[in-house]
């Protein structure tokens, strides 16, 4: 299933003519965007507009944190704002980069900023006098070099903290880093993140930055945020309309209804040794219903029949409401 995003209104072009037409219709064959299923939870429009805004200022800080830091020309911008997977994130990265975890109180869970690893050294370097140069070691940090880089990523770490403010009261407290990302097991392959990235531009040289916190704990705090200011009549009434549509269509996507015996459970030997004409016994008494599923999970029970020439199910209490 495939929902498409409805092209805006009101939009004219400039030249006369049959321009504008044209225009209209491009935009409404435009390429429908799919649904994922398996990620029924998604940033609203809302949650994804108060974290860019946010965003938005912390890079314009970092900028700051960078150049004054660094002592030469660096900026940072925001380029995306994703829900991925703890997995798809960490997969996302180098074999070798800086991941700093921090503690994201009042948020549960660990909180995580990644730089890759010749950047850090090349920050290092500027900081420590040096010119920053194209060619940089493949190697963890010394203490010496640990201790400038954690305080770079602590004042940035200050900076996330001042503008997410209006969003979470967060205290980010370093507690470890990392420098092999499938080494960081800090969530769940499966566990959803909110993966924030950022382009980190070093003189003529591009990077990539990235913060990536988790999902379940910062949404409740998102809602109250978008929920703060007051609803006019109009916007809860398009919601009503939203969600009745949003349920109306949902009825009519089809699902896989399975009717089955209960299961049987065998051994590796009996199974391995099952040959044409064997009778396996099945774990199902002959008095009990068939169980109705979807997608393995039983809604109802029925006896088998038939209707026509076709094989039927009819609809019979569970045996808990016939006793």
């Amino acid at each position: 299933m495939t929902l498409a995003a409805t092209p805006s209104p009101g939009t004219r072009a400039s030249q006369p003519g049959g321009a504008a037409p044209r225009q209209r219709r491009r935009r409404e064959h435009a390429e429908p965007v799919p649904y994922d299923f398996r990620r029924p939870i998604q940033l609203s429009r809302e949650h994804s507009r108060t974290l860019q805004l946010g965003f938005d200022g912390f890079a314009r800080q970092a900028t700051t944190v960078f150049t004054s830091s660094l002592r030469t020309v660096c900026s940072v911008t925001l380029n995306d704002i994703q829900q991925r997977t703890y997995a798809e994130y960490v997969d996302s990265l180098g074999q070798s980069t800086y991941m700093t975890l921090f503690s994201a109180d009042p948020m549960p869970g660990v909180g995580m900023i990644e730089l890759p690893l010749f950047a850090v050294f090349s920050c290092v370097d500027h900081m420590l006098g040096g010119p920053g140069s194209d060619t940089q070691p493949e190697r963890p940090l010394t203490e010496i070099e640990g201790g400038v880089a954690r305080g770079l990523v602590e004042r940035l770490l200050s900076e996330m903290r001042y503008y997410l403010a209006p969003v979470v009261p967060l205290e980010p407290t370093i507690t470890g880093v990392e420098y092999n990302p499938q080494f960081a097991q800090v969530a769940g392959t499966a566990d959803v993140m909110v993966v924030v990235t950022f382009d980190l531009r070093i003189n003529e040289r591009d990077h990539r930055m990235t913060i990536c916190l988790p999902f379940s704990g910062l949404v409740p705090h998102l809602t109250s945020a978008t929920q703060a200011g007051p609803m006019s009549d109009r916007e809860r009434t398009q919601r009503a309309m939203s969600a009745q549509l949003l349920q109306q269509q949902f009825e009519k996507v089809p699902v896989q209804v399975s009717v089955r015996f209960r299961p049987t459970k065998l051994g590796p030997d009996a199974i391995s040794a099952l040959k044409p004409g064997d009778v396996v016994r099945l774990a199902h008494s002959a008095s009990l219903p068939l169980d109705v599923t979807v997608a393995g999970d039983t809604f109802a029970h029925a006896t088998a029949g038939a209707r026509g020439q076709r094989l039927a199910a009819l609809i019979v209490d569970t045996p808990k409401e016939k006793s």
